[in-house]
């Protein structure tokens, strides 16, 4: 099947306030106040349900895929199980509680799972240390992705380069003339995938890649991993969040001691298999449902003159992953945009809250759900490069050919493809659906 790149956005609703500027205050008030709740009982159902059904497909398969005597239908069957495993391992993760955040771990650590932030916690703590990833740390790092999203200067993820800037951190100006030169071969941008949903997660954590350099606390460290997850004096990290980042990683050191004793009992090669296996595609499916969450070639990012929280919140997008978006990742996927506006709002009632701001956002709801999300990681990996602001354009000016830009792409920055010296036009993108992307 091929892949479809011809990406739109969908306008799910006609709105009737093309030149309002809404507020963080409006959209508030248009939620139910039942959509703030959060329920022992559902919490409680939901973490159980992906624990045990985590606990049951392992068990079924250190039991019963070694019995499978042909070497092909056993690799297969190890295979499918290292996928399906990793698809509850990512409901876990993005289920975490959170202060700030949803799925169940990521929503503990956002304080939006359970009534009581103790529980909350203690739960994300749990649930991350078991998946490898130091969770106050975390915690810590997200809450500023929170209050900075798409801010070109202080968001602490996906931050893209401008114009002139792209790869220089990284490369020398040979590898950038290098990858320039490949950047349009198919086979080059499947390795750049590849690297990314591989290795994404863990340089992230290790090196804060895709972070706005100011975007840091300290000065950068100079010393090796001082600007990592792991580093509780490190660049990233307030001198009172230290004690928080120590405990983070010592629940790390205790998850690997489990793990090494689980290895000396059933064998590092079965342990690999029944965990590695599915941590790996549970790190690739939270890289991918992050990055196309803040990536799209109708996506703005803002400067420090231009940034509004409801601007940079709202620049986002929910895309569409079918039965496994609604009943392994709990809807993550689908409605991160009032993630993004509240983050307090728990995942089981995200859906009744988006629909409830859609009517007042109008144009300012960005979803892409028509198409595939294999789909939109290409495009996204293609037409998504580096920004640059956009010109004034001719639709965007009245019958008196004053120009009228709507207030939420006022400053903004455009993503663009390839090398900065091909690109032909610098207006802001247009939508399919008929003119120029309107968001207001």
């Amino acid at each position: 099947m091929a892949i479809d790149t011809d990406s739109v956005l969908v306008k799910p609703v006609e709105a009737d306030n093309a030149n309002k500027q809404v507020g963080i205050d409006e959209l508030r008030a248009a939620i139910p106040p039942e959509c703030w709740k959060t329920t022992n009982w559902q919490a409680w159902t939901l973490l159980m349900r992906d624990v045990l059904l985590a606990g049951i497909i392992m068990y079924l398969a250190y039991l019963y895929i070694p019995l499978i005597n042909d070497p092909s239908l056993r690799f297969v069957a190890w295979a499918f199980y290292g996928w399906l495993e990793g698809l509850v391992f990512t409901g876990l993760w993005v289920n975490t509680p959170s202060p700030e955040a949803p799925v169940i771990g990521h929503d503990c650590g956002h304080g939006a799972f359970f009534p009581s932030k103790t529980v909350n916690d203690a739960t994300g703590f749990l649930i991350h240390s078991f998946l490898m990833t130091p969770y106050f740390s975390w915690k810590a790092t997200h809450r500023r992705h929170h209050m900075y999203v798409n801010h070109m200067d202080l968001d602490q993820g996906y931050v893209p380069p401008r114009k002139g800037q792209r790869l220089r951190a990284l490369f020398s100006r040979v590898a950038e003339n290098v990858e320039d030169s490949m950047q349009d071969a198919p086979i080059f941008t499947l390795l750049r995938i590849v690297m990314q949903q591989v290795f994404g997660f863990q340089a992230y954590l290790m090196f804060n890649i895709t972070a706005a350099p100011s975007s840091l606390p300290k000065t950068p460290s100079k010393v090796p991993l001082g600007n990592s997850h792991f580093a509780p004096w490190g660049s990233l990290f307030r001198s009172e969040e230290a004690n928080l980042v120590l405990i983070s990683d010592l629940g790390l050191v205790a998850a690997a001691l489990v793990m090494y004793a689980v290895g000396q009992h059933l064998g590092s090669g079965m342990t690999m298999l029944l965990y590695l296996q599915p941590y790996l595609w549970a790190n690739n499916w939270i890289i991918a449902i992050t990055y196309l969450h803040h990536t799209h070639p109708q996506l703005p990012k803002f400067g420090a003159d231009s940034w509004t929280l409801v601007k940079g919140a709202t620049a986002t997008v929910d895309r569409e992953f079918g039965f496994i978006g609604k009943h392994f990742f709990h809807g993550i996927i689908e409605f991160h945009v009032i993630h993004h506006l509240f983050a307090r709002i728990p995942l089981y009632r995200a859906e009744e809250a988006t629909q409830s701001i859609i009517p007042l956002l109008g144009d300012l709801y960005r979803a892409d759900k028509q198409r595939s999300f294999l789909g939109g990681l290409w495009e996204s990996f293609t037409q998504c490069r580096w920004v640059e602001p956009a010109a004034a354009a001719l639709s965007n000016k009245d019958s008196n050919g004053n120009v009228n830009t709507p207030w939420y792409t006022e400053g903004a920055l455009w993503y663009r493809a390839g090398r900065a010296k091909k690109t032909k036009s610098t207006e802001a993108p247009t939508s399919k659906m008929g003119g120029r992307l309107r968001m207001d």
